[in-house]
């Protein structure tokens, strides 16, 4: 078949073959190309939208560059269920399948090391988000209607009051987010006892996420296959340890944050 090579990780061999239904990116079906112990798992893609040129414009199109990411990581989650891939960055093309091995030559020693230290392992993903004050407030006063204070009539309110009301509601707000950073502090420490490895990542943006709350802590963390169970079933016991803080797990995912490939 003719087309560029679309590379989505790099693996050990394995026996387990994928499902005959799986597709990639472009809607192909992925196959593998094997060099001395190294596999690499690939796919034929077009050069109209792969190549340098057309591709960095693609690049900049949300819409195409989602579909694709979503592509690429339907390969990666499959892998995952029967090996410990090592994936590689979105968008990772050769010219051909002699590319493709020429990079499993020059790269086959830190390959090798890293699927190692990746062998049996998965990564989980866990934030914490902080509501607001405010939004912990209105969501109590809701669940508890007779919570809510009676309505009091207007009366004017002094420059003096004023402050004195600023100055109590930014102290609220340091409490609140000083209990969350405390709260996420005690939870990562917890949880590194079951990983080999940890990264924290920078919290994410709102406005990218969409998630609700201010992100506290965004961490993942490496933990063999055999204690994964008592991995999230930890996670699961924190939840409902601290009004206004929600705690979200993803994953098992492949190993992402532990790699040292970009993502």
């Amino acid at each position: 078949m003719s087309g560029l090579r679309y590379v989505y990780a790099v693996c050990r061999p394995f026996g387990t073959p994928l499902s005959a239904q799986l597709t990639g990116v472009a809607g192909v079906p992925p196959k593998q190309l094997t060099h001395h112990g190294l596999v690499a798992v690939v796919g034929h893609v077009p050069e109209e939208d792969f190549a340098e040129r057309p591709l960095r414009a693609h690049l900049e199109d949300l819409d195409w560059l989602s579909a694709t990411a979503r592509a690429h990581q339907n390969v990666i989650d499959a892998l995952t269920v029967v090996t410990s891939p090592l994936p590689l960055r979105l968008a990772t093309v050769f010219l051909d399948d002699s590319g493709v091995r020429t990079m499993l030559e020059q790269r086959e020693d830190a390959f090798l090391r890293t699927l190692d230290r990746l062998d049996g392992r998965v990564e989980w993903g866990v934030k914490v988000y902080a509501e607001s004050p405010e939004a912990s407030e209105s969501t109590e006063s809701a669940e508890n209607p007779d919570s809510r204070p009676a309505p009091s009539p207007a009366k004017p309110v002094s420059g003096r009051d004023y402050l004195r009301q600023r100055r109590g509601q930014r102290r609220v707000h340091e409490e609140k987010w000083e209990q969350a950073e405390e709260f996420s502090r005690r939870l990562h420490e917890t949880l590194s006892g079951y990983a080999e490895e940890t990264r924290i990542h920078a919290p994410q943006n709102p406005a990218l996420s969409r998630a609700s709350g201010r992100n506290v802590l965004n961490a993942a963390y490496l933990v063999p296959r055999s204690e994964s169970e008592a991995f999230v079933e930890l996670v699961d016991r924190t939840k409902d340890d601290s009004p206004g803080l929600r705690v979200e797990l993803t994953g098992p995912w492949a190993a992402y944050s532990f790699s040292g490939e970009d993502s």
